[in-house]
């Protein structure tokens, strides 16, 4: 008796309330692009004092075909030293993500804080390969807060649409 389906008309294994289910699945990451410049060699080596680190993160999606999309964490990283540049690594780190099943409200937060949330790990190696390899220490970034990053961009966002709504009526 257990063998026996509960609707014996259904297929075994096909669950209609799944198929309706949100879904997300990870296609394919890669490097979009990837900049080291080391403008201070050779005396950048020969400093004692470590360099002042200054990191730029950016997150983009675009629509890459149906239910399919780009996201992409755009790194520019600076190291300077009495105001010289030490090193410059730029990495534009990407990857295509299958959304099924998500409504309006819900895909744009997948897209900018899953989505990246998933891909930083390996972002982050590649730019603590690029420093290692340039000839500096590794640069491990700290964990990355996606949806403090997503909340700012909704507030420009909105910061932006207010500016340029409706004018005041009258000669205020």
């Amino acid at each position: 008796m257990a063998d026996t389906p509960a609707n014996p008309g259904a297929t075994p294994g096909a669950n209609p309330q799944a198929a309706q289910m949100p879904q997300m699945r990870v296609v394919a990451q890669y490097v979009r692009d990837l900049s080291f410049e080391n403008p201070g060699a050779p005396d950048a080596f020969r400093a004692t004092e470590p360099p002042k680190i200054d990191v730029a993160i950016e997150v983009k999606t675009r629509n890459a075909g149906t239910d399919v999309h780009e996201v992409s964490i755009r790194f520019r990283v600076t190291a300077t030293r009495d105001n010289a540049n030490i090193f410059l690594v730029e990495l534009d780190y990407a990857g295509l993500f299958e959304l099924r099943n998500f409504d309006d409200r819900t895909r744009d937060p997948v897209l900018m804080i899953e989505c990246p949330r998933l891909l930083f790990p390996f972002a982050r190696r590649v730019l603590a390969d690029t420093t290692r390899d340039g000839g500096f220490p590794p640069l491990m970034l700290e964990p990355v807060d996606f949806s403090g990053i997503y909340r700012q961009q909704m507030a420009q966002r909105a910061a932006q649409q207010g500016e340029g709504g409706n004018p005041p009526a009258g000669n205020a």
